[in-house]
Parts: structure tokens; sequence; C-alpha cells
């Protein structure tokens, strides 16, 4: 199992990064998570948009979905037209909300050619075996444990301290996990620390961490610095373009 960062930066892109998207791949498999702004130019280094097996969509923040807009035109209008739909797991409103930004005020665009919308549902889906949480952010989010080949890596999407990340990531491989607060920042229903993301890598027993969604006004050698003092293992900020095999 491969993980591709596409995109690492939180909120919003940065200057070296667009917003938050992951490749994982295994067995002839591409299977996306998150597709913020940016992230779809980035992902057409790595594969085109048509050799896409599945999206998994965490939350319908900008910064994680919004890039989709661009998928569906090039699906739809691009020299390798689709001729099955992709399936999309995400929030129950995805369609709409997707629909409602492709189309004209008033007007949704009808997507239901394009992408196979559905809601997380623990099972297979290809190679992978995926498990899903919920974390603690605004709106609905859900983490992904996916499995294959005998590893398992862990992505927290946009959460705030949660037991139910520490039980998803119990004993994963590796655990790609938000870091977007600065160092002593407290707010608990949408984001974590450097050090909470350590804390909670720690007790779930990871073999690895890579802090990933820290915003452009945020330290990413900081906030792995910060993981690091609260988890005794690997710690990596992650880095666009970068690629790590499980």
């Amino acid at each position: 199992m491969k993980l591709t960062i596409l995109g690492c930066s939180g909120t919003v892109p940065g200057p070296d990064s667009p917003a938050s998207g992951y490749l994982v791949e295994h067995e002839g498999f591409r299977l996306l998570l998150d597709l913020g702004q940016g992230a779809l130019g980035a992902l057409q280094r790595f594969a085109r948009p048509e050799q896409i097996d599945a999206l998994l969509v965490s939350h319908l923040h900008p910064d994680h979905f919004i890039d989709m807009t661009g998928l569906a035109t090039y699906l739809r209008w691009g020299p390798a037209r689709l001729y099955r739909r992709l399936p999309v797991i995400g929030p129950v409103d995805t369609e709409a909300r997707l629909s409602a930004a492709c189309g004209d005020p008033g007007h949704p665009n009808d997507l239901s050619e394009i992408f196979d919308f559905r809601t997380p549902t623990d099972g297979e889906l290809g190679p992978f075996q995926l498990d899903f949480a919920r974390m603690r952010h605004p709106i609905a989010c859900d983490g992904v444990r996916i499995s294959a080949g005998g590893r398992s890596l862990v992505y927290s999407g946009d959460t705030g301290p949660t037991k139910a990340l520490v039980t998803l990531a119990r004993d994963a491989d590796l655990l790609l996990c938000e870091a977007a607060l600065e160092p002593g920042q407290v707010l608990p229903e949408l984001h974590l620390t450097g050090r909470e993301a350590g804390e909670h890598a720690a007790a779930a027993g990871v073999g690895r961490l890579i802090v990933t969604h820290v915003p452009p006004w945020v330290s990413r050698t900081q906030a792995a610095d910060e993981a690091q003092q609260t988890f005794d293992g690997p710690v990596t900020a992650a880095q666009p373009d970068a690629g790590y095999e499980l």
C-alpha cells in the first residue's frame, strides 16, 4: 500500500501546497482521500483523473471537497470521458452540495451520470477494508481506517480531541493526523495541535505519525516537533508530492 500526499495545507492552500488531498494505492486500485483546493492539479502529476477508482470525502468544508467541481468537469468533458460512475463516499448531503456548486443559481447540476454517491459504511472497496468513525467537528466528518495486505493507514479528517480517533487508529501502521492549531491554541470542537496529534498517536499505539492539514500560518516543522514531544515513534510533517510505502 502506498500513500502519496497531493496536498497537506490546512484550511486554505499554501504557497507550496494545495489543500487536503491524498492518494492511496494498492494492487492497481487508486483511492482518493479528499480533494480540496488545488488537489486536482496535483493529482495529475501521479495519475489521470479517469484512472481513479473511488473517492472518499471526509466532510464538506471547501478545503476538503471543492476541487470535485473540477473533477466533475474533467470526467464529463475531458478526452477520456468515463463510461462508468465514479464511487464517491461522503456525507449524506454530498450530492446536493456538489450539484449546487457545479450549477447556476437555482439550477443545480445533475451529477448522477458521473458520480455514484454513497454514505460511509464499513466494508470492502476494491482491495481495501474500510472502517469509519465520526470525528469531532462542527459538521459531519468521518475518519477512516484503510487496511490491505496486512497493513493499515488511518486518516483523521478534521477533528478536535476525541477517543473515537484513538479507537479507530488502534495499532495502525500509520496515522495521518491533522494538526491545524498553533501551540497552545485551544479549539476542541475544531482541530488538534501537534502535541494533541502526538497524544492520540501514543494512545492508539500506532507505528508512525504523519501530521498534516497544517495552515500556512503554522510551521509544519513546529507541528511535527510538538507531536514528537508526546509520541515516541517516528513523526513526519506531510510534504506535498511525498510518498510513503506501508
